[in-house]
């Protein structure tokens, strides 16, 4: 009788040495490539909506300065996605998910179309264009070192690269370590072939971050939360919030998907004309928070990354109702934006989350700090369908506080989750939305050619 073969034995070969040094190098340009890209990203918006209306003679940024603004970009993204390899990546509104990466020919379009996204203000982050770009430069680097690499071999140095592009934008390496398995769903073996090569690539994706932050001035351009109240133990008032908040965040994030999918099946055969449209309807949303409220457009444009934080910290200067029309305007702009633009789900659920949180903590019974978890974890959990990932993100990026508000957190992820399962009718992938690079089973194929099972599609992912 046979002995069963050692899954570990890779682990211990000369080449698997050999492809995490491969993958250490390719971490360096994939990184540096990726805080390129949110440095760009970054000073685009500051010079769109700050610098250019003054150079153009207007003290300050006029009230319907969105309009235009969206309305090209909404152009640009539909020529992109129409005339360039690639269809720009994948649709946000199938959801987040690690597939197939981009051949190095898809990769000027899929850039192309997240900067007209991200710079010129639509509601989506940065993450899944980062992904993409870090994958596809990982096929990159495994073709220049060795043409005939084994499909395994590539499967993982892009995985790596993946890894690099985002390792410090959620706040943590760990943080996006985590959201890349879970949505790659696999484990065993050749989880730890993945894991190896992806955790150094990191780690030195972090370094390079913080170096070159460091070196420019401009910073790292990941999450931060500010300084909060501390938050003793939990009581049973706060898990019954947990429920409510679970179930709240289930319907809202289940209204937005669906709302964005039904808007994506009347957009794309008229893509041209009706992404500037779309692009007008977040504009108009924005324009309808500032005057409803007297505040920037800016808290309903762009993806919450970087508005997350003075939201928290400045949380008692917004009333019930101002929080209540921003939840309104912001939804309906982030399910208009799934819809048409390209770029990554989780900062707009993050913001969304905290942000009904803050608006639920008016109400007796819950503090803002578990609020502000509860919200963001249950946001993710419905949006992403990744719950380990997202308590992560409710914990970790509340330093001090995460762990009194773990237990909270994770009732309000599983409720949400759960809740949401219930409200998504079982539906067969969409083969009319294949995945940059590969069919409409890319996923199912990534896995394979990594060595690993290939996971179950959730409904209504793309492969």
């Amino acid at each position: 009788m046979t002995s069963p073969a050692d899954p570990l034995a890779p682990l211990r070969s000369r080449g698997y040495v050999a492809l995490l040094v491969l993958a250490a190098i390719t971490g360096v340009p994939v990184s540096a490539a990726a805080w390129g890209f949110l440095a760009l990203v970054s000073k685009a918006q500051k010079w769109v909506f700050t610098s250019l209306p003054g150079e153009l003679g207007f003290h300050g940024e006029p009230l319907w300065w969105p309009v235009p603004m969206l309305a090209l970009s909404g152009i640009l993204v539909a020529v992109f996605i129409r005339y360039l390899p690639g269809t720009g990546g994948h649709s946000p509104a199938d959801g987040f998910h690690a597939g197939t990466p981009p051949s190095p020919g898809e990769l000027p379009g899929i850039v192309l179309a997240a900067l007209a996204t991200l710079c010129l203000g639509a509601v989506l982050g940065p993450e899944a264009p980062l992904i993409a770009l870090g994958g596809g430069l990982g096929v990159c680097a495994i073709r220049l070192a060795k043409r005939d690499a084994p499909a395994r071999t590539a499967a993982v140095v892009a995985s790596a690269g993946s890894f690099a592009a985002i390792s410090t934008l959620l706040g943590s390496p760990l943080i996006g370590a985590f959201l890349l398995m879970e949505a790659s769903g696999i484990s065993g073996a050749t989880l730890e072939l993945v894991l190896m090569p992806g955790l150094l690539a990191a780690g030195i994706g972090s370094l390079i971050f913080i170096g070159l932050g460091h070196w420019s001035g401009l910073g790292t351009f990941s999450l931060a939360l500010p300084s909060l109240p501390h938050f003793g133990t939990p009581d049973a008032a706060e898990f019954g919030w947990a429920l409510v908040i679970g179930a709240a965040a289930a319907v809202l994030g289940t209204g937005i998907r669906r709302l964005a999918l039904l808007l994506r099946s009347r957009i794309e055969p008229r893509m041209l004309a009706a992404t500037p449209v779309a692009g007008l309807a977040v504009a108009g949303l924005a324009i309808a928070f500032a005057v409803g409220t007297g505040k920037g457009t800016s808290e309903v444009l762009f993806s919450g990354q970087t508005a997350l934080g003075p939201l928290i910290q400045h949380s008692a200067a917004y009333t019930a109702g101002a929080l209540v029309l921003l939840l309104a305007c912001k939804g309906l702009a982030y399910a208009t934006s799934l819809s048409s633009f390209r770029g990554g789900p989780i900062f707009p659920a993050l913001f969304i989350g905290a942000a009904g949180g803050i608006a639920l903590s008016h109400l007796p019974g819950l503090p803002v700090v578990p609020g502000v978890a509860m919200g963001m974890g249950a946001m993710c959990a419905v949006m992403l369908r990744l719950p380990l990932t997202s308590v992560l993100l409710a914990t970790l990026l509340l330093f001090s506080d995460g762990l009194a508000v773990t237990p909270l957190a994770i009732v309000a992820v599983v409720v949400a989750y759960v809740v949401s399962t219930r409200l998504t009718p079982a539906s067969a992938p969409d083969p009319g939305h294949p995945q940059p690079g590969g069919s409409a089973d890319g996923h199912a194929h990534d896995q394979a050619a990594a060595g690993g099972p290939s996971a179950p599609l959730r409904p209504g992912q793309r492969g």
